[in-house]
């Protein structure tokens, strides 16, 4: 049985912690699902530590779900993780995924390696997340912008 990825794209409001708003900080964008909908082991492992079977050293790597994590998010994954029907939850900034080196290789892998520019870059579909984090991260900065995923 295979491990799917599921989670989406969050933003920090502007004006989060101001007296002009009153709503929650975060803000879900946008569900992953249409943006990439894969199973692959090598960008889970060196992304989250999930299924790390290439032995990348792990970006974000269980952080959980974040304890800011914005209502629509947290109906889309909570339940299903509280039911421990999914597992693996973590998040990571766009400033962490856009500071990764492409060149970043796995610890431990038998012949030739493959890169995080090769696992994560055109010919994937992950170039199409980044492309919507880095656009946001434009008016909500490097940190202002999170992917949020869990497995199953």
């Amino acid at each position: 049985m295979g491990t799917d990825i599921y989670g989406g794209i969050e933003f920090r409001h502007t004006y989060a912690g101001t007296e002009d708003y009153d709503g929650e900080p975060w803000v879900t964008a946008m569900d992953l699902w249409p943006l990439y909908d894969k199973t692959d082991y090598k960008a889970f492992g060196l992304l989250f530590g999930v299924r790390n079977y290439a032995g990348f050293p792990p970006l974000a790597a269980a952080r959980g779900l974040p304890a800011d994590l914005s209502s629509g998010m947290r109906s889309h994954l909570g339940s299903w993780i509280e039911r421990g029907e999914m597992d693996g939850a973590s998040w990571v900034s766009w400033g962490e995924l856009a500071s990764l080196d492409p060149a970043t290789e796995p610890e431990h892998f038998v012949g030739e390696p493959p890169t995080a520019g090769s696992v994560l870059g055109p010919g994937t579909h992950w170039p199409h997340v980044f492309a919507v984090m880095k656009a946001l991260a434009g008016r909500f900065g490097d940190d202002g912008v999170r992917l949020v995923v869990a497995f199953d």
